[in-house]
Parts: C-alpha cells; sequence; structure tokens
C-alpha cells in the first residue's frame, strides 16, 4: 500500500483563504492522505468554511483554548497518523504534483530526514510574483552543510508549505520551539537538516501567499528589531547545540545579511502586497 502522508493545517481566523488552501491539498494527484484541520479557538467563521469542504480525509481538530501559533503548530503534528508528514499554513496552497513528487524522493532516499521544494510567491488573488529559490544545488546533500550556510546567508527552507518530512524526523528533532515565536519553522527545519540528508527539488511545487497582514508581514513592517534578536537567539542556539558552528566572523556576517534581508523584505512587501 501507498503510505498515509498527513496535511497538517494549524489554523486561527483563517475564513478567508483557508478553503482555496484545503482544495489544493484535497486535489493532489496523490490520494492517500489526511487533512488534518486544527482550530485554535478562531473568533471569525474559520470552523464553518471548514465544515464546508466535504471529503472523508478531512479530520477537524478545535481546540478548547487558545494555544497560540507555537502551541497550534505542535497540536497538529501530534494529531497526524501518516509516516509522513507536511504542514501548510491556511493562506497557502499546493501545487497538484507536490506530494506526489516530494514523496518520491523520500522514498528512494529513506537516510533523508527532509524534502524541500522551490515555492512560488503569490498574491491574494493567487497570482504568481515571484519565486523562492531554495539550496542553489539539487538532489541529495549533507544537511549540516546545507544547515550552517543557511545560518549565514538566509533560511534555505523557506516557509512549510514546500517542505515533507518522514515522521520520524519529526520525533528525532522534538516540537517546534516557543522561544522562536516567528522564525520557529527556520529553527525546526535546521534541527532536522543536522539529523543527516536532505533532497532538495528545484521545481516551484507550491505557493506562498505574500501579505503585508501576516504574521511576518506584520513583524518586518512594525518590528523589524524583534526579528533580529531572535535570529540572534537562533545564532546562538544552534551554536550551541554542536551540530553547526560558526564563528565570529560568520556570526557577524549572518546578522549584517539578516538586518539586510528585513529591508528588502520589506520594500518587497510593500511593492507586491495590499494590506486588507
Amino acid at each position: 500500500m501507498k503510505p498515509l502522508v498527513s496535511v497538517c493545517i494549524p489554523a486561527y481566523n483563517s475564513a478567508v483563504y483557508i478553503k482555496k488552501t484545503m482544495e489544493s491539498v484535497l486535489s493532489q494527484e496523490y490520494e492517500n492522505i489526511e487533512l488534518v484541520v486544527v482550530d485554535d479557538c478562531s473568533r471569525d467563521n474559520t470552523l464553518e468554511v471548514v465544515r464546508s469542504v466535504k471529503d472523508p480525509r478531512v479530520r477537524i481538530v478545535k481546540n478548547e483554548k487558545n494555544l497560540g501559533m507555537t502551541g497550534n503548530w505542535n497540536k497538529c503534528l501530534a494529531e497526524a497518523k501518516g509516516d509522513y508528514i507536511k504542514l501548510i499554513c491556511a493562506d497557502d496552497i499546493l501545487y497538484r504534483d507536490s506530494i506526489k513528487k516530494e514523496l518520491r524522493a523520500l522514498l528512494k532516499h529513506p537516510e533523508v530526514t527532509l524534502v524541500m521544494s522551490d515555492t512560488a510567491l503569490i498574491d491574494e488573488k493567487g497570482e504568481r510574483t515571484g519565486c523562492f529559490k531554495r539550496y542553489p544545488r539539487s538532489g541529495l546533500l549533507d544537511g549540516k552543510k546545507v544547515a550552517k550556510r543557511a545560518l549565514i546567508f538566509k533560511s534555505f527552507f523557506g516557509a512549510p508549505c514546500n517542505t515533507l518530512f518522514p515522521r520520524s524526523s519529526w520525533e528525532r528533532a522534538g516540537g517546534f520551539d516557543p522561544e522562536f515565536p516567528y522564525i520557529l519553522d527556520f529553527d525546526m527545519w535546521l534541527r532536522m537538516a543536522c539529523l543527516g540528508k536532505i533532497y532538495v527539488i528545484h521545481e516551484e511545487l507550491n505557493g506562498f501567499r505574500v501579505r503585508n497582514d501576516s504574521n511576518t508581514g506584520n513583524l518586518i513592517n512594525d518590528d523589524r528589531k524583534t526579528y533580529n534578536l531572535e535570529h540572534k537567539k537562533l545564532l546562538k542556539k544552534h551554536n550551541g547545540l554542536g551540530a553547526v558552528h560558526l564563528n565570529r566572523f560568520e556570526l557577524m556576517v549572518s546578522m549584517l545579511i539578516r538586518h539586510a534581508r528585513n529591508e528588502l523584505i520589506q520594500i518587497y512587501l510593500w511593492v507586491n502586497a495590499k494590506k486588507r
């Protein structure tokens, strides 16, 4: 039998886009999936929208109390029953061959702890405005080397929608760390990458919705200092874990690049995203 893939959507006040996200998951060419939607006590009609999507592969969980982003993301993974897991935010989308191609790499290379693919940047209407490329090389790569270069230059891992990983990777790496309320996924992918090999597919298999009013958009627009401090904390954590090591010069370069990228992201948001 084909292995079960759990696609997890953590939802909070996501009524505007979540149906499109769910439809993109349920229309995958690879059909042996479960779609787990965990609602974190939304104040809008997110649950009503989710329940309107009729498919036996959908499982809906409503939290008894609000867990916050990190708590809800961890709850999603804990609810997953599949051997392979994909987390996708409630406003992003998967293209039809996303799971099929990412899972193929995992099944061919059982030593791989994380697969990632390129991401199309889309606007509020779903129209493509650009592309986020992953690590320059493709195929089977040393996870620790990619992790170190990601810490110095940029997160080659990107948004959750572009990753697929075995359940064992999550169990070994541990859950999302509440110490990183904004770059919690970057921290997780770094830990997974350092467990062994990763696999990079240079195809746009998913879409990341660029919005000024998203968590990242709000942070970049209003409080870039917080983002910079969180990045500094990330460097300290992973240097301390010992899987990768950055010298003093590399740490300085990393912080300079983070500052510069924050400014560029703000410009990109200003040009390509509208405030609702």
